[in-house]
């Protein structure tokens, strides 16, 4: 069996005159990005079976975003070029005082459409990732996003839900991003939200009262990442924290993504059933073990160089 993560596939464009705004920047580093691929790319560094999703240009960078995947032993059978459209860059450079200056500049990424995803054969999926923030924005992915959930919950096709919150791409229109978050997080089977995200969604200004409102409106087990605290995992009405590892940071930049591909990579092999039937204790050693992936790719500067060193062992 192998799991499908579906979303963005881009190139994040770096700064590295720290402290610079993108206007006076002059160095920069392209990395591969986007939190469906960083998921993708996590899975198959742990050996597990994994497709992505998603489309980049017919460009360079479409093809540095594709080169990557499959050096990691993703499938990119799914990973579409698009003539007529250049491959997502995010441009950031990180201020002084910690705040962003970010620009998105959108291309292919938003433009697989739905047509594209049906033609998708599922008989071999046993999870089916919904990581991307990107398309809950206007546009062809954003149709092509709802008509896979549906086709999932039609052939009992577990459900991963992350909605990577972007301030800087929905600052003018926050409550279009919670309305399409509530309807993935009441028809998946888990989900994975930051404490903001939680606070955000649910209105809650703790991340108690968020894990309580989560609880009563979602039948979902869910998982909220509160850094090196752990992870907050809910299930069956009650909710428990389970710590992580110490270790020594250095860049924190896909510990989430790498975190839910440790997740599922567990899951992959077991079918809906059997993992409706696991017990708490079984769920509380999976996001153990979930953490421990996640902790240790903040020991490396940045995510896909991580990957790299990712493996079942450390399980």
């Amino acid at each position: 069996m192998k799991i499908l993560c579906i979303g963005e596939a881009l190139i994040d464009m770096i700064c590295t005159d720290k402290g610079s705004p993108l206007s006076d920047g002059k160095n920069f580093v392209a990395k591969t990005g986007g939190a469906p691929t960083n998921v993708a790319a996590a899975i198959a560094a742990l050996g597990g079976n994994v497709e992505l999703v998603a489309k980049v240009g017919n460009d360079p960078f479409g093809k540095q975003l594709i080169n990557v995947m499959l050096e990691f032993g993703v499938s990119t059978r799914w990973m579409l070029q698009d003539d007529h459209h250049f491959t997502t860059f995010a441009f950031v450079s990180l201020m002084e005082d910690g705040e962003r200056d970010f620009v998105f500049n959108r291309g292919a990424d938003g433009q697989l459409n739905r047509e594209e995803v049906d033609a998708i054969d599922l008989d071999e999926v046993s999870i089916i990732h919904f990581g991307s923030a990107t398309a809950f924005l206007s546009g062809p992915l954003q149709a092509a996003y709802q008509s896979l959930l549906q086709k999932a919950l039609q052939r009992n096709i577990f459900i991963s839900f992350d909605p990577n919150y972007r301030h800087l791409l929905f600052k003018n229109n926050i409550q279009a991003f919670i309305d399409q978050s509530w309807n993935f997080l009441t028809a998946c089977h888990f989900f994975k939200l930051s404490d903001e995200e939680a606070m955000l969604i649910t209105g809650c200004l703790t991340v108690a009262d968020a894990a309580t409102a989560l609880l009563e409106k979602t039948n979902a087990v869910f998982t909220i990442t509160l850094g090196k605290e752990g992870t907050l995992f809910g299930f069956d009405h009650t909710t428990v924290v389970i710590p992580s590892i110490p270790v020594k940071s250095i860049d924190t930049t896909g510990a989430g993504d790498a975190f839910v591909g440790a997740l599922l990579y567990q899951l992959i092999d077991k079918g809906l059933s059997a993992i409706n039937a696991l017990s708490a204790n079984e769920w509380a050693r999976i996001v153990a073990n979930a953490n421990k992936a996640g902790a240790r790719t903040c020991e490396y500067l940045g995510a896909m160089e991580a990957f790299k060193h990712l493996n079942n062992r450390i399980f």
